[in-house]
C-alpha cells in the first residue's frame, strides 16, 4: 500500500490548512492505514515503531470527530510520561490551529495541579495526560467524562513496562463504555493484548513494519544548535567540509525557499526542491543537481524522492524529519556506489528525543560533534586555494607574466617577488574572504555548557531497561508513591488482592 496524500482522507479544508502549515505533504504508513478505519469509527490496534508519525494517526481523526456545540472532554489521551504529553499535546495545539473553538490541555505531574484546575475551567475537549495526574483530577471531580467519544493509548507498551496497569484499569473503569478505543503501541506483548481483549470492541489491527535499515557507509553526526544559528552553522559546514555537492532537507516548504534565499543571498549555487513546485520546474533543478551546475539542492522529503545522484558528498537535517524512515531516506541519499558519505543532524530541545528514536531504529551510532570554527575554515580555503596555484604553476605557460613582474621590480626598491606573490595571491583568491561569518554562540560552545540539560534526556530515550530509562526524567511527581504501590503487583498487574480485571468493562453484544 503506498502513502496516501491527506487530500485523499475526505478531511475538513481547517484540518488541510493545518496540515500544510505543519509542513506535511503526504501521509506516513501509519496514518494512511489506520486513519480512514478510525474516522469509520472503529476500534484501532496500531503497531508502529516509535517515530512513524502515531500522533497524527488518531490526533487527526480525534480532533476532525470533535462537536463544539458539547461541552466536556470528548477525547482523552493517556501518555507514559509527562514530556510525551507534551510533546502529543503540541501536536493537538497544531492540529486544532484553524478549528474554531477546540481546545486541547496536557495534565501532568511536576506542573502546578490549582493552574491545572483552573485550565479545565476553560472547558477544552481534549486532554493529554499521565495516569497519575488524571486520576489525581478524578478523585477531586475536576475531570469528568461522562461526554467522552474515544479514548487512546499512546506508547501503551512503556504504560505496562513502568507499572501503569492498574492505573489504566483505574480510569477505564470510570470512563463511558460506549466510546472508540484507540491503542497504539510499538511492540505486542501479552499484556497488551489482554488490554485490547478487556477494553476494546473487535478492534483492527494495522501494523506498518520496520524495514531492514542499511546506512553502514555514511558516518552520521549531529549537532546542538538554536534555531536562529542554524544557517550560520549550515555555511560553516559546507565550507569546512568543501561540499561540492550536498543536499540539505527541512520539513517545510516555506522553509525550502526561505533557506534557499539566504544561500543565494550569501553567494552560495543553491536551488529548492518541493511539492509546490511544477513537474517542469522540478526537473530542471534536479538535471541541473545531476550535472553539477548546482552545488546544493534544498528539498522536502516528498518532493526528493527519486532523487539518485551517485556523487552526493553530505546530507544535512536543518530540520529532524517527523518520521524516522524519513531519515533513512535522506542520508540514503549520499554514501552510494561504494563511496563514504556523511551526514549532519541540527537538534536543540527536544529534537535530542527525536534523535535517540531513529538511533534505535536504525540501530546505528549518531555522533555529536562540535561546529566548525572561523580559523578552520580559513584554512581550508586557503589549502584549497594553494593547491590550485601548485596545479597552474605545474601546468606552466605564465612566463609571458614575468616581464610584468620584472617591472614592478624595477619601479620601487622595497618590494620582493615574495611580496608580489602574496599581492597576486591575494588578487586572485579575494573570493576567500567574501563570505564573512558571524560571531555567535557557535564560538561560545553553548551547547557544552548546557550539556548537563541533556543528560537526563539521553537517560530518559536512551538503549537499555526500559524501567529504568523511562521511570526518571519525564515521570510523574508521585512516580515513587506509585512504584511503592505496584511493588506488589504480580506480572499481570494484579494487586496483592488478585484483583486486576473487577474493573473492566464488558464488551456490548452486537
Amino acid at each position: 500500500m503506498e502513502n496516501l496524500n491527506f487530500n485523499e482522507l475526505n478531511l475538513s479544508d481547517a484540518m488541510k490548512k493545518a496540515l500544510d502549515f505543519m509542513g506535511f505533504e503526504e501521509a506516513t504508513p501509519i496514518q494512511s492505514k489506520a486513519i480512514p478505519v478510525v474516522m469509520a469509527g472503529h476500534d484501532v490496534i496500531g503497531q508502529a515503531q516509535t517515530g512513524t508519525g502515531k500522533t497524527c494517526a488518531f490526533g487527526i481523526p480525534a480532533v476532525e470527530m470533535i462537536d463544539t456545540k458539547h461541552q466536556g472532554v470528548q477525547v482523552l489521551v493517556l501518555c507514559p510520561t509527562r514530556e510525551l504529553a507534551i510533546q502529543v499535546s503540541e501536536e493537538f495545539r497544531n492540529l486544532c490551529k484553524y478549528k474554531k473553538g477546540i481546545k486541547s490541555l496536557a495534565i501532568y505531574g511536576g506542573q502546578s495541579i490549582d493552574r491545572q484546575i483552573m485550565a479545565l475551567k476553560g472547558k477544552p475537549q481534549i486532554i493529554i495526560g499521565t495516569p497519575g495526574r488524571i486520576m489525581d483530577h478524578m478523585r477531586r471531580h475536576t475531570l469528568k467524562f461522562q461526554n467522552l467519544k474515544m479514548a487512546v493509548l499512546d506508547e501503551a507498551d512503556e504504560m505496562l513496562n513502568m507499572g501503569f496497569r492498574e492505573d489504566i484499569d483505574t480510569i477505564f473503569s470510570q470512563i463511558p463504555e460506549e466510546r472508540q478505543t484507540m491503542l497504539f503501541s510499538a511492540t505486542m506483548p501479552k499484556g497488551i493484548l489482554d488490554i485490547a481483549e478487556l477494553y476494546m470492541n473487535h478492534p483492527e489491527h494495522v501494523v506498518t513494519l520496520q524495514k531492514e535499515v542499511t546506512i553502514d557507509t555514511i558516518d552520521q553526526y549531529y549537532i546542538e544548535v538554536r534555531e536562529n544559528s542554524k544557517l550560520e552553522l549550515l555555511c560553516r559546514l559546507i565550507d569546512s567540509k568543501n561540499i561540492k555537492l550536498g543536499i540539505i532537507f527541512c520539513n517545510t516548504k516555506w522553509k525550502v525557499d526561505e533557506l534557499c534565499t539566504s544561500l543565494q543571498a550569501r553567494g552560495y549555487s543553491a536551488e529548492a526542491l518541493h511539492g509546490d513546485m511544477k513537474q517542469r520546474e522540478r526537473d530542471r533543478v534536479m538535471n541541473k543537481f545531476r550535472k553539477g551546475q548546482v552545488e546544493l539542492l534544498i528539498a522536502t522529503d516528498v518532493a526528493a524522492r527519486g532523487i539518485d545522484v551517485n556523487d552526493v558528498e553530505a546530507v544535512f537535517n536543518y530540520d529532524i524529519p517527523t518520521d524516522t524512515e524519513y531519515y533513512v531516506h535522506r542520508i540514503g541519499r549520499t554514501g552510494r556506489a561504494g563511496k563514504k558519505g556523511v551526514s549532519y543532524s541540527f537538534v536543540f530541545g527536544r529534537d535530542i528525543y527525536k534523535l535517540k528514536d531513529i538511533e534505535r531504529y536504525t540501530k546505528s551510532r549518531i555522533s555529536r560533534t562540535k561546529p566548525p570554527t572561523v580559523s578552520s575554515i580559513e584554512a581550508v580555503r586557503m589549502q584549497s586555494a594553494t593547491e590550485e596555484v601548485m596545479a597552474a604553476l605545474a601546468a606552466g605557460g605564465f612566463s609571458k607574466y614575468t616581464e610584468a613582474i620584472e617591472r614592478i621590480l624595477e619601479e620601487s626598491d622595497d618590494i620582493t617577488t615574495l611580496d608580489i606573490a602574496a599581492a597576486l595571491f591575494k588578487m586572485k583568491f579575494s573570493e576567500l574572504d567574501s563570505r564573512s561569518y558571524e560571531e555567535s554562540e557557535l564560538d561560545n560552545d553553548f551547547t557544552l555548557n548546557k550539556r548537563d540539560k541533556f543528560k537526563d534526556v539521553v537517560k530518559y530515550r536512551g538503549e537499555g531497561s526500559h524501567q529504568k530509562g523511562r521511570g526518571g526524567y519525564g515521570s510523574d511527581k508521585n512516580r515513587g508513591r506509585d512504584r511503592r504501590r505496584d511493588s506488589g503487583r504480580g506480572k499481570d498487574g494484579a494487586g496483592r488482592d488478585g484483583r486486576s480485571r473487577s474493573q473492566s468493562r464488558k464488551k456490548p453484544n452486537n
